[in-house]
């Protein structure tokens, strides 16, 4: 027999449980808890599974619409796209655990999401994620790069699912507590969903999968805990993940599925076996008993509490239909997989443990859940920025001089070193790859795909966090749009720092706001999502960065547009009102050595009506390439497409404006079009018509971008520089 420690306050600190929130818990089971479901209590109501911080404002965000099939509260969101099939999509973060040990938790954080979405009956079909490293220069940020990269690519490539998009980004905030969003995205009948609710009394509960380990306890409490100086000695809590297993479960739940013997699914992720089954009860007004002698353990004498908290990969808990165990069984060991029968459902609404023959938990199986503490934290807006004045802001170098030199700078240089170690063409559905603005992949052997991105640009955030989060959510239905894709549904992955204090609160508050703004404003709701908190080191929390994953619909790839320019002498047309903003611009930062301005503010009305234009351009077969603009203004979208179109440009500049202003200003609501010049007066007419700003700024060709009456560039020297930084950099690792 374990003996177990005495509850103390050290303990229950150590557990992150606040003393008000264990006398809550003595008040809520009216005695001592047993050492387990103290352990259990730590899970389900850290920030990570409980949502406490944060719940009372994700209500605010829009999550309906005609075509969402299923909102937030699944283990992913939704949505029907036509023809019977359904879209269902989620990204979560892997912040902490990347951080320890990058490869792993990358990977990890990988595979989790993957199950998140085949759990609910769908075939994975794509990956993408979102990574924020700390400064260069920082002597930890190569390595954690080139490991978060492999553990992606290892991962994902393994399993077999393309990673088709991303984005990356440096910057010092990020240097102590790096961000790792992981999206997965997965294709299913509608009328073949699977939930996470369980029905019937005395249904059998049967753990499957890979076996349990000591591996990722108190994952789920670590991750909701700020970085201090021990990160290192976190190392045991993170996860170690085994793609070639969860290939074989996928494979095995999808034929499972198939029999009519799941009654209901859960991925076992933060908190493992605790939360699955928790939240299968809850959802179903059911009791749960678990008999922990029967779970398949790969480590000797594995205590109550290790097997509770443990967050071995490559798990899930089933409700089953009695009838059907034997046909369930076979399938898991044809896969050679551990099929167990762990418990059953009961009426007693307990949730209940039982391991050598004792009771380790018996506590009220809602009230983990429902009754886990929810607070109206403190908070404080964020002060507004003035308006920078552009015209006050001199040109240090020659517009030429800043072009190459924010070409080859860290956020706006190549990632194809990152994304060359994705498989991103393996099922063979890959129409747009990566390194333009949304991926598009093809569902099945028809002509309809999705689009699909992940977005958010968080120093714009953290100056004004409301038009912050509205241009997170405009940024990421621009580029969907700019593949010619109807924008329909959003997942969110809000990643912020201690929302203990008030102006961090304040930030998320603020983001939470303008992202529901937009989504509203924009027809595109949040059907999924996250929320990471406590993302600070040292005291010093992240920048704001509520990352979003858009998903869009194409009835027809072969109509998805790319940013490339495909052929000499056509028009270059600009879409949207250009003023010249460069406050918050990545041009006032890098170029002028200044963080500071209001960023730029998002007409949503403005946003639609260009957007829905230049998509009925795309549609319509009448243009030949299209790229939104966004980091680094116009000068950098053109040099993108000239680069990937190996066609030069050259382009008028209006004379009355600041040129640096108007080449590098982040204005938003803007995409460069390119037509026919026949086409092109034609458009100019149309565009008056819908009161959408149109102006044709230059034409294709030759081998060199003309910017005005700067020098010409050659087109060599603007790809040498977009590509040479990242592959230089991690040379030195």
């Amino acid at each position: 027999m374990t003996v177990e420690p005495e509850i103390t306050p050290d303990l229950v600190a150590s557990h992150g449980l606040k003393p008000d929130e264990y006398e809550r818990l003595l008040a809520l089971i009216g005695r001592v808890p047993s050492f387990t479901e103290l352990g259990i209590f730590s899970a389900m109501w850290n920030e990570h599974c409980s949502y406490k911080s944060s719940r009372l404002h994700l209500r605010t965000l829009p999550t309906k619409a005609p075509w969402v099939i299923q909102g937030p509260g699944e283990n992913a969101g939704v949505i029907d796209i036509g023809d019977g099939d359904a879209c269902i999509f989620k990204m979560e973060s892997h912040n902490h655990p990347s951080y320890i040990e990058p490869y792993q938790g990358a990977g990890t954080g990988v595979g989790g999401i993957l199950r998140d979405v085949f759990t609910m009956g769908a075939r994975p079909v794509a990956c993408l994620n979102l990574l924020r490293f700390g400064a260069p220069e920082h002597p930890k940020t190569r390595h954690l790069v080139a490991g978060v990269v492999a553990g992606i690519g290892g991962y994902g490539n393994s399993f077999g699912v393309p990673t088709v998009g991303g984005s990356t980004n440096f910057h010092s905030r990020y240097d102590g507590n790096i961000l790792v969003n992981a999206m997965a995205v997965g294709i299913a009948r509608t009328d073949e969903i699977f939930y996470a609710t369980a029905t019937g009394v005395g249904n059998p509960i049967v753990y499957l999968g890979s076996k349990t380990g000591r591996d990722g306890i108190h994952g789920a409490t670590m991750a909701s805990a700020s970085f201090e100086a021990d990160a290192e000695e976190k190392r045991p809590t993170v996860q170690v993940g085994d793609p070639f297993a969860e290939k074989l479960l996928l494979e095995a739940c999808l034929e499972l599925m198939k029999t009519g013997a799941v009654v209901a699914i859960q991925d076992m992720g933060a908190a493992g076996l605790t939360s699955s089954a928790v939240e299968m009860g809850a959802k179903g007004d059911l009791g749960i008993e678990l008999d922990l002698d029967t779970v398949p353990c790969r480590e000797t004498g594995m205590t109550a509490y290790e097997m509770m908290l443990s967050e071995s990969q490559e798990r899930m808990l089933m409700v089953l239909d009695p009838s059907k165990r034997a046909v369930a069984e076979a399938i898991f060991r044809k896969w050679g997989l551990d099929f167990a029968v762990i418990g059953k459902t009961t009426d007693t609404l307990r949730f209940v443990v039982k391991h050598g023959g004792e009771v380790k938990v018996d506590l009220p199986i809602k009230e983990l859940g429902d009754e886990a503490p929810l607070y109206d934290r403190p908070h404080i807006a964020s002060p507004k920025l003035p308006v920078l004045d552009s015209a006050s802001v001199k040109a240090p170098m020659g517009d030429v001089e800043a072009l190459l030199t924010l070409l080859a700078s860290p956020d706006l240089c190549s990632k194809r070193w990152v994304w060359q170690q994705y498989d991103h063409l393996i099922l063979g559905n890959s129409v747009q790859r990566p390194g333009g603005d949304a991926a598009v992949i093809r569902i099945g052997d028809g002509p309809k795909g999705l689009a699909l991105t992940t977005d958010v640009t968080q120093r714009y955030c953290e100056a004004d966090p409301v038009e912050g989060g509205k241009q997170a959510v405009a940024e990421a239905w621009r580029n969907i749009t700019a593949s010619g894709a109807t924008p329909r549904a959003a997942t969110d992955n809000l990643n912020f720092g201690n929302p203990e204090k008030p102006e961090v609160m304040g930030q998320l508050v603020g983001c939470i706001q303008g992202i529901g703004e937009a989504c509203r404003a924009l027809d595109f709701p949040i059907v999924s999502g996250n929320v990471s908190l406590y993302n600070e080191s040292a005291g010093k929390g992240i920048l704001p960065t509520p990352s979003i994953g858009g998903v869009g619909v194409i009835s027809d790839v072969a109509l998805s547009m790319s940013p490339s320019f495909k052929r000499a002498d056509e028009a270059i047309l600009l879409i949207g009102a250009t003023a010249g903003w460069l406050g918050q611009s990545v041009y006032l930062r890098d170029i002028c050595g200044r963080e500071e301005g209001a960023p730029p503010p998002v007409d949503l009305a403005a946003e639609r009506a260009n957007g829905d234009f230049v998509r009925g351009l795309i549609l319509g077969k009448r243009v030949s390439a299209v790229h939104d603009i966004s980091d680094g203004g116009l000068a950098i979208a053109l040099a993108e497409m000239a680069v990937s179109g190996k066609i030069g440009a050259s382009i008028d500049v209006p004379a009355d404006v600041a040129t640096h202003a108007w080449l590098f200003g982040e204005d938003q609501g803007r995409y460069v079009v390119v037509a026919s010049e026949a086409e092109a007066a034609t458009l100019l007419i149309e565009a008056g018509a819908a009161s959408v700003p149109f102006l044709r700024i230059g034409s294709t060709g030759g081998d060199f971008l003309i910017l005005g009456a700067e020098p010409a560039v050659p087109l060599a020297a603007i790809r040498a520089a977009h590509e040479e930084w990242l592959p230089g950099y991690m040379a030195g690792h």
